[in-house]
């Protein structure tokens, strides 16, 4: 397969886990027999600081060029970044939505696994993990509240700030057709996530994802109040399957499911159109504080990669081997800080990128 593949470094330790990933990625086309060619593009911090803007005009034309585009961490430190002494339409996050809205970017996919090597780095009751979890988070991206109408004001010297949550049933059954077909490739099961004792967005959310469910007669469906998942998620993980949601509710539930696993670093996600296309990247942060220092784990964003070559571009048994070589290195006992435990071998970023290229082989999984 020949294909070409944005790439957008970010801010923080953005360019040193993305420097792995493409590693890995250069490994997986020399092994495979795949010819990738890698377009840099400019998002975040680092665009401000080379154009004035977060996102240009022009890097989303060379984005959509692209089969996809794969992106480390954007943004800095509130306190003592001079990014965030802009308009708030200026920063770097604003670039972050602009280019999902943008490129359509509707159906966010959080994969959250507990492997077993790192059961002892999952902050749970033994008790509550012994068979592990593997969940899908699949988060509504382009609505709701993050880009609902908003206004900040004053009147009669008190100060007055709105933010709009709105839903079509457009918007609704998109996510949710997705979700239903990511489901009946795993383990058959929907977890609807919304607010509907309380909210009439929410109360639409459920009517449209019930309709979309008569046409998925093998998927199990239950419906569940956004506060009643944030519990059952620390105290039952392993009854998740898919969990379906909205944009705001999806941002602090995958949060919350990432420290389940052990660290945010093993987070990946992908945001997908109504295409093959997709952007891929950690659900961590840029992590200012350690940028630089050569210890981030690069892990989420090399399964970020993984799930390019799954979602985008099909190579499901080039997608597994990263996955198993991933697992591989985790049970060696080989750990980045984050993820540590008492006798592990601590390295570094490029270490852990170095050690997983080693494990990819064909043959190692799948039919090759």
């Amino acid at each position: 397969m020949e294909a070409t593949i944005g790439i957008i470094r970010g801010d923080g330790i953005g360019p040193e886990i993305v420097t792995e990933a493409v590693k890995v990625l250069n490994k997986i086309q020399v092994v495979f027999g795949h010819s990738f060619s890698f377009k840099e593009l400019l998002l975040g911090g680092a665009s401000i600081d080379a154009t004035g803007e977060p996102l240009t005009e022009a890097t989303i034309k060379e984005a959509k060029t692209c089969e996809a585009v794969l992106m480390g961490s954007i943004g800095g430190d509130p306190n003592t970044s001079p990014w965030y002494q802009l308009p708030a339409n200026l920063r770097p996050e604003a670039g972050l939505l602009k280019i999902r809205k943008e490129l359509n970017l509707f159906a966010n996919l959080r994969p959250a696994v507990l492997y077993d090597s790192l059961k002892a780095a999952c902050p749970l009751k033994e008790e509550l993990i012994s068979g592990g979890f593997d969940m899908m988070i699949m988060r509504e991206l382009t609505g709701g509240l993050y880009f609902g109408e908003r206004s900040l004001e004053e009147k009669d010297g008190v100060r007055i700030a709105k933010d709009s949550l709105t839903y079509t049933d457009v918007e609704i059954r998109r996510i949710a057709i997705r979700a239903f077909e990511i489901a009946r490739k795993r383990r058959g099961k929907v977890t609807s996530v919304d607010k509907a004792n309380v909210l009439d967005s929410s109360r639409l959310w459920r009517q449209v994802v019930n309709e979309v469910a008569k046409d998925y007669e093998d998927v199990e469906l239950e419906h569940m109040l956004v506060d009643n998942c944030a519990m059952q998620l620390v105290k039952n993980p392993q009854q998740f399957d898919v969990i379906l949601t909205e944009n705001m509710f999806g941002d602090i539930l995958s949060d919350e499911a990432s420290m389940v696993t052990g660290s945010i670093g093993m987070l990946a996600s992908a945001s997908l159109n109504d295409t093959a296309f997709g952007l891929y990247e950690p659900s961590g942060g840029s992590a200012p504080d350690i940028a630089g220092k050569g210890v981030a784990n690069p892990i989420a964003t090399i399964l970020s990669a993984a799930m390019l070559l799954k979602y985008s571009l099909g190579l499901d048994e080039e997608a597994a081997c990263i996955e198993e070589a991933v697992g591989k290195v985790l049970e060696l006992n080989q750990r980045t800080l984050d993820i540590a435990g008492e006798d592990s071998v601590i390295i570094g970023t490029e270490e852990m990128g170095n050690l997983i290229c080693a494990e990819i082989k064909k043959g190692g999984h799948g039919n090759a």
